[in-house]
């Protein structure tokens, strides 16, 4: 068991989560991930582990409210414990002096481009970070954000915070104005990290994306985190999650999670059902 220390609300339906895990915190590099059961019935599901303090033992994850584990894990009270947590997962970023690197995070996607962020400054990248969002109340790290980047603009689809319009919008602005880019990493929804990875192209910046597959064992034995990168098969949780931006297939993966996203809505709404007090942790683990 792995006990929550530490919980908190940071956006609509979006929870910060603080967690003992020693080993994980000591070995964890930027970009990687780790995969969480919460109870003995529970699904299997990665998290990005969005930052660590290897003194005091603890990981943070950022969860977004989207299926029932998901929505279990933002109701689980703190002093519970998680039942398993694997990790660190996957390769990590490869952090190097590259110029000027532009970080590019959308919605819960801001999240994992934090440590991202923080290791490339701390590289000594001068680091431009492009943050969006749908709207306000989905906004989340801006102060740590602003902590590790040279230069913050953030954008909301409908206008209510920062910027009206896309973080491609920002970015195509940035760039008009005589902005010059040697590397970007982008992550967020699967078309906001397709839209950036086209501009991109055209512009001729080197682009990583992290994608989050769906994912059983984490060891590539189950293949159901698959995913198509130059035309080859890949798998998420072994061969990434970080791929280049350039030669992912994001409308096959799109697709496939577009599928699963059906199941993940419908087992969200029966656990709800279940469970009238959404301040209380289930009463029986189904």
């Amino acid at each position: 068991m792995h006990k929550i220390l530490n919980k908190k609300i940071i956006a609509t339906d979006v929870t910060m989560t603080e967690i003992a895990a020693p080993k994980i915190a000591k070995k964890r590099k930027p970009g990687q991930f780790v995969i969480i059961r919460l109870y003995e019935e529970g699904e299997r599901i990665p998290l990005t582990i969005a930052d660590a303090d290897p003194v005091k033992g603890t990981i943070t994850i950022i969860s977004q409210r989207v299926g029932k584990s998901t929505a279990y894990l933002e109701d689980m009270p703190e002093s519970e414990g998680i039942l398993d947590l694997v990790g660190p997962l996957g390769h990590p970023t490869k952090i190097e002096k590259y110029g000027n690197v532009v970080c590019i995070g959308g919605g819960i996607g801001i999240a994992p481009i934090y440590p991202l962020a923080q290791g490339f400054r701390e590289a000594g990248n001068r680091v431009t970070s492009i943050l969006g969002a749908r709207t306000k109340d989905l906004f989340i790290l801006e102060e740590q954000m602003r902590k590790v980047s040279d230069l913050v603009c953030i954008c909301t689809d409908d206008g209510s915070y920062g910027k009206k319009g896309f973080v491609t919008d920002v970015l195509k602005e940035l760039v008009d104005n005589g902005e010059h880019f040697d590397f970007a990493a982008a992550i967020g929804p699967i078309p906001m990290m397709r839209a950036v990875t086209k501009l991109t192209k055209e512009m001729n910046i080197p682009t990583i994306v992290s994608l989050n597959a769906i994912m059983v064992d984490g060891t590539g034995m189950c293949g159901a985190c698959r995913v198509s990168v130059g035309g080859k098969t890949k798998f998420t949780c072994v061969d990434g999650p970080e791929f280049d931006g350039h030669k992912v297939d994001f409308d096959e993966l799109m697709h496939r999670l577009q599928i699963f996203s059906e199941f993940d809505a419908a087992a969200r709404e029966r656990y709800e059902s279940e469970n009238k007090n959404p301040n209380c942790i289930i009463n029986e683990k189904k």
